[in-house]
């Protein structure tokens, strides 16, 4: 249980979560780079894949499609076992799906201590979950505000998102 966070209060659905398989998941994002940069929105990823397909075709020619439907994916496993990995908060809290008078989220740490915020600062957060490829320390997750205000110092040991 020490590895698991849970996001429940007024929710329709109150959800458990494993962050240890976020490391596959491809809405995790480099917490080395996120804060410096800032978040990518759909149309820049869409973009970047199709220029790079674009490239791609031009330099080496279109490829045949395998015959097999295998779904292969390639993680380049010097990136996962050495960066910092976060993830967004939004898209668990929307599966959730909060009720209309659920105004603010209160996260519980291992210790007991409760900090309240708004459903919006909780929606544009980050979980890390990484640090240089091993899972954080005080974790299972830590909390980053979206504007990275406390990349420096994130809030640890959390272990529920309580919707109030």
């Amino acid at each position: 249980m020490e590895t698991i966070v849970f996001i429940d209060g007024k929710v329709k659905f109150p959800i458990t979560i494993d962050p240890g398989v976020w490391i596959f998941d491809d809405r995790k994002i480099d917490l080395d780079t996120y804060f410096k940069e800032g978040p990518k929105t759909e149309t820049d990823t869409y973009t970047k894949e199709v220029s790079e397909h674009w490239d791609r075709e031009r330099m080496e020619g279109a490829r045949v499609p395998s015959k097999s439907n295998d779904n292969k994916i390639h993680y380049d496993k010097m990136q996962l076992f050495s960066k910092s990995y976060g993830i967004p908060l939004s898209p668990f809290i929307l599966n959730a799906q909060p009720e209309q008078k659920a105004s603010h989220v209160i996260i519980g740490t291992k210790d007991g201590t409760e900090i309240k915020i708004s459903v919006s600062e909780a929606k544009s957060a980050i979980l890390g979950f990484s640090t240089n490829g091993k899972p954080v320390k005080d974790g299972p997750v830590h909390f980053y505000y979206g504007d990275g205000s406390n990349q420096s110092k994130p809030i640890h040991s959390i272990t529920r998102f309580t919707l109030v």
